[in-house]
């Protein structure tokens, strides 16, 4: 994260602990390579592509934890103004509404208030990615089958954070004048997903009618 991000956002807003990466793994080791292209202002389509020799699958779990962690500083900043009374669906404007469905107490799609939605948002997505069996850690570790499917999941989720921001908080972002931070997280986003093709085009659709979608 930049140094400007971090001086706009404050840190204890962060809606939950960082996961880190391991100095002197692999995975640390891309983290930096990451962290390297975004201060040098290279282009963000650019600072996406898989570096040479690097495994995809690496490069992905390097970039779901970097956005969650992000993501989750954006809505920590936000959050206080994100109530049950402000915001008492899950929606991205009149045309989207987005419901909470997991494996234990919610087996069927249910409308949830947006903070509510948030907070089983970031749990889950918190177990995914420490559960060694879908992220491993170690060197040498295999990705399972189901890891691709997975972090599609995490991040078509994630994008719905995005489309909350915008369209319901991004004036309280732009009061705070973090909203070109705001806005190059989000294309930072957009192109790593568009170059793995991992979020569908229209799950993107939301924010596209917003700015054109980060295409620009």
């Amino acid at each position: 994260m930049s140094h400007a991000l971090k001086q706009v956002f404050n840190k204890d807003k962060t809606f939950r602990p960082k996961r880190k990466f391991e100095p002197g793994t692999q995975r640390f080791e891309l983290h930096k390579k990451a962290q390297a292209s975004l201060n040098a202002g290279l282009d963000l389509k650019v600072a996406v592509q898989l570096p040479p020799g690097e495994e995809q699958n690496d490069w992905v779990a390097v970039h779901v934890v970097d956005f969650f962690n992000r993501i989750n500083l954006i809505y920590g900043t936000i959050s206080d103004y994100c109530t049950e009374q402000s915001c008492p669906v899950m929606s991205g404007g009149p045309k989207y509404e987005y419901r909470w469905q997991d494996e234990h107490k919610y087996r069927k799609p249910t409308a949830l208030s947006a903070p509510q939605y948030m907070n089983l948002l970031m749990d889950w997505i918190e177990v995914q990615i420490n559960n060694e069996d879908i992220f491993p850690t170690n060197v040498g570790t295999p990705f399972p089958k189901n890891f691709l499917p997975v972090v599609k999941k995490i991040l078509s989720r994630l994008f719905r954070v995005f489309v909350h921001v915008y369209i319901h908080h991004f004036d309280r972002i732009t009061q705070m004048g973090s909203e070109a931070h705001v806005n190059t997280c989000y294309k930072h986003f957009y192109y790593f997903v568009k170059e793995f093709n991992l979020i569908d085009t229209k799950e993107l659709e939301p924010l596209v009618s917003v700015w054109g979608g980060g295409s620009s």
